[in-house]
Formats: structure tokens, C-alpha cells, sequence
């Protein structure tokens, strides 16, 4: 049983309501735990009390003492067997409860109570005119908080009941809250959108659930530290705080008005829960203020300040999910959707995203036994020379033949090894296969040509991607210059120690190093003069057009001729047709690559097209 009613929620933005556990808090957490929970003792009057006894002139009484103490919310009956209902429909943060009833007596009832999940952790005050001590016994046993014997005296029951709400609203704070945002934790959160998924189904309501994830979070948590990224999650929630208004509670036509709350999913995740609106297009607004309102102003960590921007899923309930659990997975979906197409987006979810998240989860998955299977395997690129259009290298791409859904294109399942870190395993099979494949062309007496590999940033983060590396190639025999390395501007950008510090025991192992796809990323013309580069391929945007756009021939140009200056062999990469091969032969291209050519092709066929090539040269 949770409850907001008894601790301070700084992210309520209501007086009271069906909030889960009773009304919602009136000041902001502040303190220490201790401190927060005697602070709470002010809001303790907005809890909401049940009191199930046979005799309705003992409610009576009690319950003009509570109110006289200012507990307005009290809900009384004297049939033993309707409480279950009454928890589930009030969700009370405690129970007062008499022993000796017909029917029903308090011992059976107190150990339903308990073996339903809605009152679980419920506190329960026991009242009995009884002295058994073996009816205290099993009340303890089965999880009473405390007794009062009767007849009740009033100013005992206001202290009792006082010191079991406060002990409650320490627990509580523990429990559900996050200590760093002092936000509702992902365990309150999905109480809440449960009850919320409830009454819309029992009241025929709407409600929408927006997923709010940081962009790039991760970088700056390792950029600037645990503490800094803290920091920023707190001034985060302090920001999203402050973008939701009690106004945005649109439809308060339901029985129970629930205003929207935030919480804390976890890492870098939060959710903002709107248990009834009228319109999804008022939560989108609610979303785009949210957006403008993260990136709008930089946040202060330590002596920086960082500029962070958010990704949103937005799902209906019950449209979108009829249960807690569905609507917060389809939220998840439209979330990948709205980062998948970049950055500070509201995505609203639809079935065709659940059906594209199924097929990643099912490719992500088989992936994990493609490597075992011998499902995966590499084709070769010819590189060629742009003075003759002789083969002079290969690129080895990873290619993927699944069992039953056929061809698996890289670009759908090289994103997803990245993210889930398969890419490190597949990368050291890689290696195993191009250098096998190097010494299966010297042994059937072919002269082999030097093959480039891609490495992905995660394998060159890897303390052991060099060590492996240089382990393969004494293992296989295969000489250190038969290899190239690609790396994406993106995984150099920084120009760290690390980077260069491992560029270096690369080139010390005698492989080549080449910069991929230059000019697509954040394009720096420092790691050319400071890094040990041999190669530079131009990304295959600046051939597309080289042939009608005179700014693209002015830019190729210019980075032959520097890259050349800086003794760097120059790939034109996507050449396609003849006209582009013949304007980068004439501006002094080294090597091209590209259909015009050839398509990546396996290892039997590139061994019949190097072969044709060499015969034709000669």
C-alpha cells in the first residue's frame, strides 16, 4: 500500500484528491529523512483513515474525535465483509480495526487484509475489549501496528494514531521516494499508474502517461562524474517540476480529480502521469513545454554548465493499454521512435511502433546466436585504384543471414550489437574471420590485398580491443599491414589521452589506421596533423553530386590536396558512376570505391574479381 498523503511530495501540485494512499502533501521535502518526516506530521490531517467496527455508535464517536482534530477523511462501515472493497476503492493509509465482530472477527479479516496486495503494508490499530493475550499475539503476528484497548479514550487514539502516521510516512519516504530528485521512485509511480488505468476503465476516463528521457545523459555522467550528473538529474526534476501546472489537470470529470505528478523511473528516465484528460493534444502541449523548458537554459554542474535536451513517449490509457504494465511499455515504444528521429521530440504511441519494437527485441535476441549458428559472415568491398581502377584493397562489412527472416540489413542490426554490447564479440569475430581469410588467399597462392575493418567506439573503449587484436595477428601470421582500422569521426572527437594513447599502440602493432566516412560527422581538421592517420575516405554526400554541384568538387578537392599534404592516401567512397570517377581521378585521388566497380561481394566471388583484375592488368 503506498501512500503520498503522509510524506512531502515536492512534485504534488494539488490540495487532496484520490491520489493513491489519500491527499496529496503541502510542503516540499527538505532535511534529512528524520527531518522530513516530522515535517509531514503537518499534513497528516489529509490522511485517509478506515475504521471497520460493528458497533455504529463507537464510529460515531470516534469519528467526531478525529474531525474535531481535523481528520476529514474517514470512511466508516460496520459490515466486516465490504472492507476489502472500501480499501481497494479509498486506498486508506490506515485501518482501524476491531477484534470481537459477528460474522466475521478481526483475527480472519486482519489475515485477508494480508494476503491481498493492496493491503499489504497497510498499518493496522487494533481495537478490542479483549485481554487474551493470545489474540494480541496473533494480531501481532499477522502485522497489527499498535492497540487500544476499549473503551476508547480520544486523546490516547489521537496520539496512537498520529504516531503510526508518521512512522508510515518515514517508511514510506524510504520506500517510494528517490533520494537524489526527492521524486516519487518507479515502485510509487507504477501504483500510481495502476489505480489511474483502474479508474479510467471504471469510469470510462482517458488518461496519458509521457516518458521523458534525457538525451545523451550518459556522456556527460562520464564526461563530468557521478556527483555532476546528480546534480543535473535534480535540477532536472526541479525543471519538470516546474513545467506542469495545476491547470493541466484539463477534465475533472471523474469522481476522484487527480492532478498530473512526476516521478523518477530510474537512471535517466521520468514520467509524468495525467490520470484524466479530455484531449491527448493537451498533454502534447504539456510536452512540448516540458521540451522547451529543458533546453531553454543551460544547468549548473560544479563550475560547468551543460545544455541537456529530452526525448518524450507519450501513451493513452486505455487505448494504448488497458494495464500499468502495457501502457508504460507502449510509452517506452514511442519513445525509441521520437529518439530514433533525433532530438527533442514527443512521439505519441501507435501499433506500428509495437510491431517494429517486437522485431527488435526478436533480432536482438537471435543476434545473441547468430555468432554460434555461423549465421554471420563478411563480404568484401573491392578499393581500387583511381588512376587504373585496379584492386589495390577490400573493405571486409558485416553481413547477417537469418534462418527465417532472410537477409538482415546492417543498418537494422549493427545499431542494435552496438546498443546491447554484442558488437565487442562480434568485432573479435570479425577480425578472426578477415585475418582467416587473408591467409586462405596465401595459401591457394594469391597475392592477398589489405582488408580495412570497422571498429565501433564501444570496441575501442574496450581495455582489451588492442591487446586482442594484437593477439590475433600473432596467432594467424597475418602481418600487421594486411589491416586496416576504420574509425568514425565520432570516435576520435575527443582527442583524449585514451585516444591517442591507444591510436598509438595500433600504429605500434603496424596496422593501418583510416579515418571513415569524413566530412558526415563533427568534421575537425586537428586530428589530421595530430593523430596517426594513413588514410582518409570522403563520405560518399560530397560524390553524390560531384558531378553537377560545383561546391562539392571545390570541397573534394580541397581535402585531397590537404589530406595529401599531410602524407594521408585519399578514398572517395560511393562512386557510382563514371563521370564522378573521372573528376576524382583528374583532382588526384588515390583510391575509389564504390558500385561502379563492384558491390561488396563474399569471399569466393571477390577471389574471382581480384583475380579478373590482375589478369586484365596484366
Amino acid at each position: 500500500m503506498l501512500s503520498q498523503a503522509l510524506v512531502p511530495d515536492p512534485v504534488s501540485l494539488g490540495a487532496h484528491g484520490a491520489q493513491p494512499g489519500g491527499a496529496a502533501a503541502a510542503s516540499s521535502a527538505a532535511g534529512s529523512d528524520l527531518a522530513a518526516a516530522g515535517d509531514a506530521l503537518a499534513s497528516l490531517r489529509n490522511a485517509r483513515i478506515l475504521m471497520v467496527d460493528d458497533d455504529p455508535v463507537l464510529i460515531e464517536v470516534i469519528q467526531a474525535t478525529l474531525e474535531e482534530h481535523g481528520y476529514a477523511n474517514v470512511v466508516a462501515t460496520t459490515q466486516p465483509d465490504e472492507s476489502i472493497e472500501l480499501i481497494g476503492r479509498h486506498r486508506p493509509d490506515v485501518l482501524l480495526l476491531d477484534m470481537v465482530m459477528p460474522g466475521i472477527d478481526g483475527l480472519t479479516l486482519l489475515a485477508d487484509l494480508r494476503s491481498q496486495a493492496l493491503s499489504q503494508q497497510m498499518p493496522v490499530i487494533v481495537l478490542t475489549a479483549s485481554s487474551d493475550p493470545a489474540i494480541k499475539l496473533r494480531a501481532l503476528e499477522l502485522g497489527a501496528a499498535d492497540f487500544l484497548a476499549k473503551p476508547v479514550d480520544p486523546s490516547e487514539l489521537v496520539l496512537r494514531l498520529r504516531n503510526t502516521l508518521a512512522a508510515k510516512a518515514y517508511r514510506d519516504r524510504l520506500a517510494y521516494y528517490d533520494p537524489i530528485t526527492g521524486l516519487p521512485n518507479r515502485t510509487m509511480f507504477m501504483d500510481r499508474l495502476d489505480w489511474a488505468c483502474k479508474q479510467a476503465a471504471r469510469y470510462a476516463l482517458r488518461g496519458v502517461l509521457l516518458h521523458v528521457d534525457l538525451d545523451r545523459f550518459t556522456q556527460v555522467n562520464e564526461a563530468l562524474g557521478p556527483s555532476a550528473g546528480d546534480a543535473l538529474l535534480k535540477q532536472v526534476g526541479e525543471r519538470l517540476a516546474q513545467s506542469i501546472r495545476a491547470s493541466d489537470a484539463v477534465a475533472r470529470i471523474g469522481p476522484t480529480p487527480w492532478i498530473p505528478s512526476l516521478s523518477r523511473l530510474g537512471g535517466d528516465e521520468f514520467t509524468i502521469l495525467f490520470p484524466q484528460v479530455e484531449l491527448a493534444d493537451d498533454a502534447a502541449v504539456v510536452a512540448h513545454r516540458v521540451l522547451d523548458a529543458l533546453q531553454g537554459a543551460p544547468f549548473a554542474t560544479g563550475e560547468r554548465e551543460v545544455y541537456v535536451t529530452a526525448s518524450i513517449g507519450a501513451a493513452i490509457f486505455p487505448d494504448d493499454g488497458a494495464d500499468a504494465d502495457t501502457t508504460l511499455k507502449n510509452a517506452a515504444a514511442a519513445l525509441r521512435e521520437a529518439k530514433a528521429e533525433g532530438q527533442s521530440l514527443c512521439k505519441f504511441y501507435s501499433k506500428e511502433f509495437n510491431a517494429r519494437s517486437l522485431r527488435r527485441l526478436t533480432i536482438e535476441t537471435d543476434l545473441r546466436r547468430a555468432l554460434e549458428r555461423g549465421e554471420l559472415w563478411l563480404a568484401y568491398q573491392p578499393k581500387v585504384r583511381a588512376a587504373d581502377a585496379q584492386v589495390c584493397g577490400a573493405e571486409a562489412l558485416l553481413r547477417w543471414q537469418h534462418p527465417e527472416h532472410g537477409f538482415v540489413a546492417p543498418n537494422e542490426f549493427i545499431p542494435l550489437a552496438e546498443a546491447s554490447g554484442l558488437i565487442v564479440p562480434i568485432g573479435e569475430w570479425l577480425v578472426r574471420e578477415a585475418c582467416r581469410q587473408i591467409n586462405a588467399w596465401r595459401e591457394a597462392g594469391l597475392t592477398p590485398v589489405p582488408v580495412a575493418i570497422n571498429v565501433s567506439a564501444l570496441q575501442f573503449r574496450d581495455a582489451e580491443f588492442v591487446p586482442r587484436l594484437g593477439a590475433e595477428l600473432a596467432r594467424s601470421g597475418v602481418p600487421a599491414h594486411m589491416l586496416c582500422v576504420e574509425l568514425t569521426e565520432t570516435v576520435i572527437l575527443d582527442q583524449s589521452a585514451r585516444t591517442t594513447e591507444v591510436l598509438a599502440q595500433l600504429r605500434a602493432l603496424g596496422l593501418k589506421l583510416s579515418i571513415d566516412d569524413f566530412g558526415a560527422g563533427y568534421t575537425s581538421l586537428s586530428y589530421l596533423k595530430n593523430l596517426p592517420f594513413c588514410e582518409l575516405k570522403i563520405d560518399k554526400s560530397f560524390i553524390d553530386d560531384i558531378e553537377t554541384d560545383g561546391g562539392s568538387v571545390a570541397i573534394v578537392a580541397a581535402l585531397i590536396a590537404l589530406a595529401q599534404s599531410l602524407g594521408l592516401s585519399v578514398v572517395a567512397e560511393g562512386v557510382e558512376k563514371q563521370v564522378q570517377h573521372a573528376l576524382l581521378r583528374a583532382k588526384g585521388c588515390d583510391q575509389c570505391q564504390g558500385y561502379l566497380f563492384s558491390k561488396p561481394l563474399p569471399a569466393e566471388e571477390f577471389t574471382r574479381y581480384l583475380l579478373q583484375s590482375r589478369v586484365q592488368a596484366a
